[in-house]
């Protein structure tokens, strides 16, 4: 009579775990249902146009030398944009082109690029005196 007692004393304790088991899972998939909701909604989605000119992070770890500089790379032309965040782009003086994804760059807002032919080179001259 004590066997057929534990084993239905056990069987309903494994129900029990499984149920737990069940009730876990479903609570963990909301759960990463609504951190994704708000991650996907935390994400600059960069809309870069073929022709435009860009900045690169250069994500390589230095850890003394220059450890001040920027890490922004550039500037490299957007030559395509594919779905999902994916850019081809190219630097200027070189042909080579490759893929990056897009939270790696940012819109480069300096002068435009010129032709070394087309630059002029000013001279400053040092201000009048107070003496003269």
């Amino acid at each position: 009579m004590g066997l057929e007692i534990a084993r239905a004393e056990r069987k309903l304790k494994l129900q029990e775990l499984e149920s737990l088991r069940l009730e876990a899972y479903e609570n963990s998939r909301l759960y990463k249902e609504m951190v994704k909701v708000v991650h996907d909604k935390n994400i600059k989605h960069g809309e870069f146009r073929p022709g435009e000119l860009v900045l690169l992070y250069n994500s390589r770890l230095r850890l003394m030398l220059g450890k001040l500089r920027s890490r922004w790379d550039g500037p490299y032309r957007v030559e395509k944009a594919e779905p999902y965040g994916v850019f081809h782009i190219c630097h200027p003086s070189s042909p080579e082109i490759f893929k990056v994804n897009g939270h790696c760059l940012k819109l480069y807002h300096g002068e435009k690029m010129h032709n070394k032919k087309e630059l002029e080179i000013f001279l400053l001259e040092d201000p009048p005196s107070a003496d003269d």
